[in-house]
């Protein structure tokens, strides 16, 4: 039972960290709802997984500034819906490799490091505690912000992915009102999205009713389960293999749902590449 329990969470955290990916990817500049002080050109950067050449090193959330910036500030986010030591041992690690890789490219760098509460936090504050403590780095804690309807809508986006049943449905109902004010359709799309994440173990048509949509309003309910999930998988199976072959890459992109799904249950108990290997080929 305790495996069956880690096993659930396990994919809830990657269905959290796969709708943030795409949250982000569709619009960088949310990020900066959550910065002080924000860059000039703020809605012109883009979201971008980076590996750092010649380690092992991938970063998965770096904002990069447009080519044009007058003083250009590169942006690393981070992303825990579970508890991790050694989060800002890795933090810090990446994105110092990436600065000491591009020295001549930034003038400077903002770390936002998003959880889903405090207790997310790693215990030992000590050894980063300057670090923490400057104007370089912002800590949020998603539970503490307070209601979603006190939020601007970017806010609000992240805010619903920590919502539960009833609660959440009715977050996303005023979000999708508010979104229909400001003819956001991509926006919708999300809310949509982080429902079907949350509750997939309802049909199409029940989430529509719960949301109060017309049939064909979103295109995220014919497609949410499959985009992002192969994404996030590829990810998790990297940080937890580390250097993985391209034919094994391609092998798992062209998994069914239900394949993918089926992984992420197992994907805990891989070691080493050949765990996967073994796996894939039992498919």
């Amino acid at each position: 039972m305790l495996y069956n329990c880690y096993t659930v969470e396990f994919s809830l955290i990657m269905r959290r960290d796969s709708i943030f990916y795409k949250l982000f990817k569709q619009f960088p500049s949310l990020l900066f709802e959550l910065v002080d002080e924000p860059p000039a050109e703020a809605d012109s950067y883009q979201f971008e997984s980076v590996e750092v050449k010649e380690t092992a090193f991938r970063i998965d959330g770096v904002f990069l500034p447009p080519a044009n910036a007058v003083s250009p500030v590169v942006f690393f986010a981070e992303v825990q819906f579970q508890k991790d030591e050694n989060l800002y041992f890795r933090f810090f690690s990446e994105l110092s490799l990436f600065l000491h890789r591009h020295s001549i490219r930034y003038d400077d760098w903002y770390g936002v490091i998003i959880f889903g509460s405090r207790s997310l936090e790693p215990s030992n504050l000590k050894i980063h505690r300057s670090l923490l403590a400057g104007d370089q780095v912002r800590r949020v804690y998603l539970d503490e912000l307070g209601d979603v309807q006190q939020q601007p809508l970017g806010l609000g986006l992240m805010l619903l992915t920590i919502k539960e049943d009833t609660e959440a449905i009715e977050a996303a109902k005023f979000l999708l009102a508010e979104a229909r004010k400001q003819s956001e359709a991509a926006i919708i799309d999300l809310i949509t999205t982080i429902i079907v994440y949350k509750f997939k173990k309802f049909s199409r048509k029940e989430i529509i009713t719960m949301l109060g949509l017309d049939l064909e309003e979103p295109r995220a309910i014919q497609e949410a389960k499959e985009e992002g999930e192969k994404i996030i998988t590829l990810r998790f199976l990297k940080r937890r293999l580390g250097n993985i072959p391209d034919e094994l890459l391609s092998q798992v992109q062209r998994l069914s749902l239900v394949q993918i799904e089926d992984l992420c249950d197992v994907l805990l108990d891989f070691v080493t590449v050949a765990d996967l290997e073994g796996w894939l080929q039992q498919q």
